[in-house]
């Protein structure tokens, strides 16, 4: 994917929305959250459709246990995800 900064235009490496978010009970390992998650444009709500994909696209939001384990990964995903994905028509 390819992010732009909503402020100056500039291309970016990740997402501008993400935000980092420290595990005081795990100081070296971070995640992610989606500032605008609740108001996400339409292509973010109906990505990512499988793990696979998120690999592939070297998604920020992955963490090394989804990695390690990516079929509980997708698992997890597709519960997620289960009221964002449009219907099979």
């Amino acid at each position: 994917m390819i992010w732009f900064s909503p402020q100056s235009g500039k291309q970016l490496s990740l997402c501008p929305f993400l935000r980092e978010a420290k595990n005081p009970e795990q100081p070296d390992k971070s995640h992610y959250t989606c500032d605008i998650y609740y108001d996400r444009p339409e292509d973010c709500r109906f990505y990512p459709v499988t793990v696979k994909q998120m690999i592939n696209d070297e998604c920020e939001m992955l963490q090394q246990g989804d990695l390690l384990n990516p079929q509980q990964a997708q698992k997890d995903l597709d519960k997620l995800l289960e009221d964002s994905r449009p219907s099979f028509d």
